[in-house]
């Protein structure tokens, strides 16, 4: 049993390095989903309040009223290229994160595939020694018997 112990351990080390980069894998990819949600909103308010100006451009409106429209659109504007490259962040993030979650998966399933090669040797060594036990039961039966019994 010493022997499986290490292989045991690092499987089980593997395992819970493979869930922790699940757990920020999925961190990351609701951090994406909010900064895209954010940055849908942002859009939609940039829209709504240009819409608001040409409705107000073709009433009629003042320079200094324009002039605040046109700095809201600008910070509006600043607001939406941080959130986009916010996202494109997050993006990058999320990629990393994935490609950490493969990286531990391929080591667990290493692990499991060498666990799985020991077991499998460890009973075909069982059948083995079962056979050469069941063989030597056979024989010594026929030893065991009479010569009459023999058909001798």
């Amino acid at each position: 049993m010493s022997a499986s112990l290490p292989l045991d351990t690092l499987t089980e080390l593997a395992r819970e390095a493979r869930d922790a980069a699940g757990q920020t894998l999925a961190n990351e990819r609701r951090s994406q989903q909010q900064a895209s949600t954010q940055l849908d909103t942002l859009r939609r308010y940039r829209l709504e309040y240009a819409t608001r100006l040409q409705n107000a451009m073709h009433k009629g409106i003042d320079p200094a009223t324009l002039h605040n429209y046109q700095q809201f659109l600008a910070s509006l504007d600043a607001a939406v290229d941080r959130a986009r490259a916010a996202l494109e962040d997050h993006a990058q993030r999320v990629e990393g994160c994935q490609q950490h979650w493969r990286e531990e998966q391929k080591r667990l399933t290493s692990y499991d595939t060498l666990a799985n090669r020991r077991q499998e040797k460890a009973r075909r060594i069982e059948q083995r020694q079962e056979q050469r036990h069941n063989d030597e039961m056979s024989s010594n039966s026929l030893l065991r018997r009479t010569p009459d019994d023999r058909g001798l």
